[in-house]
């Protein structure tokens, strides 16, 4: 990770290597801390945060679901985001911004009411997160053997923290075993999330999503939902098995970081042609026209430093 000049930090924007917690820090024993991903793009006109509002009113939404309150509005938290671009003075191609909360020290034990919240907000350039060669020839996608934890069991709506142990033991067990990236079924054998992104197929034509009954709603699913559907695509939610994703003719990963990362192979089927499906390469240039403030139509979907 390349270090940034500043780090906001409770109000105050610090020196990178001085934004730092106590190792009694509750979240650090306990998992109980939000977490958001943003990303900034350079266009013509300077940095654009994407849907900079949308994000941030997500962190307050989920500190709401795990019991943490932070002190801060959502105006103020988008204002010190914008800052904070502004003072780190970047100049590469994307920023990735990463707004959180968590329970710092003060008290010890399960029973966190009195820990203090700490807020924080990063950023630092960060090229695709699955490799440039990803983003154009597609990435190995395995199937992880842990389900993703149930609703009866998680507060999976929430971006949480603790959520991500589940998503790093699969990330993990995917790479080990040679892939790039993992994919998750709920308990009931129907596909999840991967293990940071969400999973789109492609089947005749139609774009197929699976619901957010078992994961966290993702605002960069609903963007390439609402741009494929204004192309003019078909777009159906509904839940999707592992054995239609072996057989079908596209499949992509969308987020934040993952952008939209096409899948060339899932579980060592490959998928269509074994390269960027057609409808995906075309999603994702529409995706990127609009981030880098090429598309007037989505424009206000931008924030502007």
């Amino acid at each position: 990770m390349d270090a940034a000049k500043y780090i906001w930090m409770n109000g105050e924007f610090k020196a990178w290597n001085e934004a730092q917690t106590h190792v009694l820090s509750h979240t650090l024993h306990y998992g109980n801390g939000v977490i958001e991903g943003t990303k900034a793009y350079k266009t013509d006109n300077g940095y654009a945060i994407f849907r900079l509002n949308d994000h941030t009113k997500r962190l307050k939404e989920s500190a709401k679901m795990t019991l943490i309150d932070i002190p801060y509005s959502v105006e103020e938290l988008n204002e010190a985001q914008v800052e904070l671009l502004r003072k780190n003075e970047f100049t590469g191609d994307n920023v990735y911004i990463r707004p959180f909360a968590f329970l710092g020290y003060g008290v010890m034990g399960l029973y966190h009411k009195g820990a203090p919240v700490e807020t924080v907000i990063a950023a630092w350039e960060w090229g695709a997160y699955l490799g440039e060669e990803g983003l154009k020839s597609g990435i190995r996608l395995k199937i992880a053997s842990m389900s993703r934890p149930a609703n009866t069991s998680n507060m999976g709506k929430a971006k949480a923290t603790a959520n991500y142990l589940n998503s790093q033991m699969a990330k993990f067990e995917a790479i080990e075993c040679g892939y790039d990236e993992a994919l998750l079924l709920d308990d009931q054998g129907y596909v999840a999330e991967a293990s940071g992104a969400c999973f789109f197929m492609v089947k005749d034509g139609e774009i197929i999503s699976p619901p957010n009954d078992n994961s966290l709603a993702s605002i960069t699913q609903k963007t390439v939902i609402e741009l494929a559907q204004d192309m003019g695509y078909t777009v159906t939610r509904r839940r999707v098995s592992r054995e239609e994703i072996y057989v079908a003719d596209e499949a992509f990963l969308t987020g934040t970081a993952a952008e939209i990362t096409p899948i060339r192979e899932v579980d060592a089927r490959v998928i269509g042609s074994g390269s960027r499906g057609p409808i995906t390469e075309i999603i994702q240039s529409k995706y990127f026209d609009i981030v880098f403030g090429r598309d007037e139509k989505y424009k206000h979907y931008l924030t502007y430093i």
